[in-house]
């Protein structure tokens, strides 16, 4: 437990201290984003590569503390997120074409399912599943990280609604992996918590700077990693009460808002003759938005959102796999229908008294 608590003080001291510099180097250099009525809602020119100083710190911090007696998948991780963050970098420098985006989603995620071996071999029982074939096993492993890191790619819409929910779901997984000793994973969920809470502190609405794609598709693909690594996690050494769960349904639980907003909003555009890359404003923050709420309100329900999932999936765990699935998928779009509903009664939030804070998150309507 020390090595974790290590982990998570070391990223969120280095985030912390570091990101006014970053923030003051971006701004001199230029390394901004520039509001437009079109896709923007901020009103002044904010930066954007707030992703370099989460990942410095996340990277930093487990590379240190990482338990050199089981490093093997080490190598694999950092090969792949460093990759993944360049490509982020690049987006938000100069742009970067939503295609060549995918193709290095997929050429991160061959490699940790082939090459690391990280790749999910079971359902568990749902739908009276369990093992799969070793085709359908890369397909779905494949399919399953590309989802997760688009997902928190899309959701970075709001200021401080990316990082917050990375950082519930980070605890989350590090928890999870602390209760069942597997330091390795622990320590990097806590690494990313820790960077994450920090730059919650500057990214939190008004926001100071942003973490772009150099931030969320990192973050996107740490956590595929610790999805499939807790599906695939031994049963045999699952304490009793985590061993009852299904755990397809935990990891879903720990995503649940990047994942039903990400499917919800690609279905909807398939629905409507759409490319599901075409940018759009009809996330699920952006109707919380529309019926009256700013940008810390939307965040903070969407906080509580994703906590009250995780708490269901827990209060599921004894059903039996594909129902224990249902209700919690179930519960969480019953959740993300009620905006729509308050839209469509056309029922006003009541604001605060506080108007609206100037800053928004950039990509309120980022392509994948």
């Amino acid at each position: 437990m020390g090595l974790t608590i290590l982990a998570f003080f070391t990223s969120f001291l280095v985030v912390i201290f570091f990101t006014p510099s970053l923030i003051k180097v971006a701004e001199l250099k230029n390394l901004t984003d520039t509001p437009d009525e079109l896709r923007k809602l901020h009103k002044r020119s904010k930066p954007t590569i707030g992703g370099i100083i989460i990942y410095a710190g996340t990277l930093f911090s487990y590379a240190i503390w990482l338990p050199t007696d089981d490093a093997s998948d080490f190598k694999y991780i950092v090969a792949t997120t460093l990759l993944m963050f360049f490509v982020g970098v690049k987006d938000d420098i100069i742009g970067t074409a939503p295609m060549k985006k995918l193709a290095a989603h997929i050429l991160c995620g061959l490699i940790i399912v082939l090459m690391a071996n990280i790749r999910i071999k079971s359902l568990h029982g749902i739908f009276g599943i369990y093992e799969i074939p070793y085709w359908a096993s890369i397909f779905l492993s494949l399919f399953t990280m590309i989802v997760i890191i688009n997902a928190f790619n899309l959701i970075d819409g709001v200021d401080g609604l990316a990082a917050g929910i990375g950082f519930i779901a980070a605890m989350a997984f590090g928890t999870w992996f602390l209760l069942l000793k597997d330091l390795v994973m622990s320590c990097m969920a806590f690494a990313l918590a820790g960077s994450l809470l920090a730059f919650l502190y500057y990214n939190f609405s008004p926001a100071k700077i942003f973490m772009g794609d150099s931030g969320s598709l990192t973050i996107g693909l740490i956590m595929s990693v610790l999805a499939i690594k807790l599906i695939e996690f031994e049963r045999v050494s699952l304490i009793y009460q985590l061993a009852l769960s299904t755990k397809p349904v935990i990891a879903i639980a720990f995503l649940i808002y990047p994942l039903v907003d990400t499917m919800r909003i690609f279905i909807y555009r398939m629905l409507n003759g759409l490319s599901p890359f075409n940018a759009d404003r009809n996330h699920i923050h952006h109707r919380l938005q529309d019926v009256g709420f700013n940008h810390r309100q939307t965040s903070f329900v969407l906080y509580v959102s994703n906590m009250l999932v995780i708490a269901v999936a827990f209060l599921t765990i004894k059903l039996q796999p594909t129902f224990s699935l249902l209700v919690v998928v179930g519960f969480a779009v019953f959740l993300c229908l009620i905006p729509f509903y308050l839209m469509k009664e056309k029922i006003p939030v009541i604001k605060t008294l506080n108007s609206e804070p100037e800053s928004a998150e950039i990509n309120n309507i980022k392509q994948v």
